[in-house]
């Protein structure tokens, strides 16, 4: 039964077989979930006769689908069992596909305890796309009576030998009647790979669920244990919160330090450019100095010209009173005054006496 147990196979023909399907009649509308079986089996006017494989694979009329029955548990239905169904119901081209669910009872006398109940499993059943009708509280080895009861022409399951309720092979006796028709398992995964990701990080999805509002009570966990996930929670958020930060952090250095590399750059570039112009007016061959130059020659242009300080010839005063013939030393200081006027003797004599201090203090 699909579901049942773990299995090797692999999926390899399921496009193929897929694709065999499509040349079938016409499909369900894909509006409403699939019918239950009734509990008296399969009500059809039309004569039910017995076919081969050979004859369901050619095809047959669109009033007689060929009728295959698919069973399992169906626990946590997921993508191995839909891939299953998928070839199940595409394995001839006129199908239609009969899926049984074990019930609860059943399910924990010979396999053991379910997650989803049996009335949760009828329900994911229906609403596959490709299960045309679900049996309720389906057997677990099929008997000719169940086979006659729902008018099944053939069986789908993988063809590994399946060990259970004391028989080497539950499927033993259809395969030797010519009804049993296989299909490949899905690798990495079923029922069982999905139970043990959940019990290997047990401590993480009972903490997931306390966050999600869900009561230790709920989660059949006590008091100390519950103590402890809300403290891991914290303490994953504190290191939630230090990683964003640190993130944060990292990215505004690194802003800090590109602006930093680009502002040094262009200080250097400015800086060169700067002693370049500076040499260019201020150097020893630079424009300021020929400027100095220029000036210079300038002003010396257009200054008058002047004797040197201390020369005999500047002095217009010693070149009057002195005569030609006469040397400087002899002139006497009498000479050199100028004369007194005979009314006033006496302002004449401080007259002479004041011009002989002021010739006295002309330089030589």
């Amino acid at each position: 039964m699909a579901g049942r147990r773990r299995g090797r196979g692999n999926n390899n023909n399921h496009h193929q077989q897929a694709s065999q399907g499509q040349r079938g009649g016409p499909r369900r509308a894909l509006r409403e979930p699939a019918a239950f079986a009734k509990s008296t089996g399969c009500e059809s006017d039309v004569p039910h006769e017995k076919l081969t494989i050979a004859q369901a694979r050619r095809g047959t009329p669109a009033h007689r689908p060929v009728r295959v029955y698919a069973d399992g548990i169906f626990d946590l239905f997921h993508s191995g069992h839909a891939r299953a169904l998928m070839q199940a119901k595409n394995v001839f081209p006129n199908t239609h596909l009969i899926v049984g669910v074990c019930s609860d009872e059943l399910t924990h006398k010979y396999k053991g305890y379910t997650v989803m109940t049996e009335d949760e499993r009828y329900d994911a059943l229906r609403h596959c796309r490709y299960v045309d009708e679900v049996v309720r509280d389906a057997p677990w080895t099929l008997t000719t009576e169940f086979l006659q009861k729902h008018k099944i022409d053939f069986v789908a399951h993988d063809d590994i030998p399946y060990t259970s309720a004391g028989s080497e092979d539950v499927y033993k006796h259809i395969k030797e009647a010519g009804m049993f028709v296989a299909t490949q398992r899905t690798e990495g995964i079923s029922t069982s790979d999905l139970i043990t990701r959940i019990v290997r990080d047990y401590d993480i999805y009972v903490r997931r669920n306390l966050q999600r509002g869900y009561t230790a009570r709920e989660l059949n966990v006590g008091f100390i244990n519950e103590k402890k996930y809300r403290l891991q929670n914290q303490v994953d958020k504190m290191k939630e919160t230090v990683r964003t930060v640190e993130e944060k952090s990292k990215h505004f250095v690194y802003r800090v330090e590109e602006k930093s590399q680009d502002l040094i750059h262009k200080w250097e570039e400015k800086s060169r450019e700067f002693i370049s112009n500076f040499l260019e007016l201020f150097g020893p061959d630079g424009a300021w100095h020929a400027i100095q130059e220029r000036s210079g020659r300038m002003l010396q242009a257009l200054s008058p010209y002047s004797s040197p300080r201390g020369s005999p010839s500047s002095s217009p005063t010693r070149r009057r009173s002195v005569s030609p013939n006469s040397s400087p030393a002899s002139a006497s200081p009498s000479s050199l005054s100028p004369p007194s006027s005979p009314s006033s003797p006496k302002k004449g004599t401080r007259s002479s006496r004041k011009a002989s201090r002021t010739y006295s203090r002309h330089p030589q």
